[in-house]
């Protein structure tokens, strides 16, 4: 826990030193969901410990003339008492290199439940693309991890973990006068060490991580979606895992 608190300190610090003074405000959004995640059953067969469960999740994001802010921060099984109630958070940062479209990249992820916690910390590069319709978003860069321990191997991992690579995509469109928007995120682990397998669950240096939706803007301050999550070798499993995620959200 103590490294997880320096590792979020140390990005706290790096995005307030990298951010101008004279920073200015371009761009915003902010909502509050209502979710329910719901495992397909053959999921549900191969990897026990992967439950449907509901989560509220707060999400925002912002544009300056130096780059961009991106968090969530989501409350799981909300409806359950507090020793069952896990927390995540993410939160990413892009900043301008001065070259059009390339940026340097931060991202931290982090999970915690009742005897369990997984952090993952990128370093690295994005380049993006953009226009009235949406974007579209590389980035790749240096992975560390942080597992605790678990009864495979009782000393955790904490330490580089290989790379990861992903992409971020929004499209926006209208149908019969609706307002529409596909999005999905993708995240691709490799060259992970033995030592984090060991203690994960999951066998293979490579790993896929995402999720692809399609949302209806009914007004400006209601969205209700679908998304299509899936993953391979990864969430503490070795094999491929997916699920149906239902939500409705309120925009600020």
């Amino acid at each position: 826990m103590a490294k997880m608190k320096k590792t979020i300190i140390a990005l706290s610090v790096l995005a307030v030193s990298i951010t101008p003074a004279q920073a200015e405000y371009l761009y915003g959004f902010s909502n509050i969901s209502a979710n329910y995640l719901d495992w397909s059953d053959g999921t549900s067969d191969r990897a026990s410990h992967l439950q449907n469960f509901s989560y509220i999740e707060l999400e925002g994001g912002a544009g300056f003339t130096w780059g961009e802010l991106y968090g969530f921060a989501d409350l799981e099984i909300p409806d359950k008492n507090s020793s069952e109630v896990r927390t995540s958070i993410k939160g990413a940062i892009d900043v301008k290199t001065g070259l059009a479209g390339l940026n340097a990249y931060g991202q931290l992820y982090n999970t915690n439940s009742s005897g369990f916690t997984a952090q993952n910390s990128v370093l690295g590069l994005s380049y993006k693309f953009s226009g009235d319709w949406g974007f579209v978003k590389p980035w790749a860069g240096l992975h560390h991890s942080i597992t605790t321990a678990s009864w495979m191997d009782p000393a955790g991992f904490s330490g580089l973990n290989g790379g990861m690579a992903g992409i971020t995509a929004v499209y926006n469109f209208g149908v019969f006068e609706q307002s529409f928007t596909l999005t999905t995120w993708n995240e691709v682990e490799f060259a992970r060490t033995d030592d984090y397998t060991m203690v994960s669950g999951e066998t293979d240096e490579l790993s896929l991580n995402g999720a692809a939706a399609i949302w209806w803007n009914a007004t400006n301050h209601l969205t209700t979606g679908i998304q299509y999550r899936y993953s391979h070798n990864k969430l503490g499993n070795s094999g491929y895992s997916n699920a149906l995620i239902y939500s409705v959200k309120y925009n600020f």
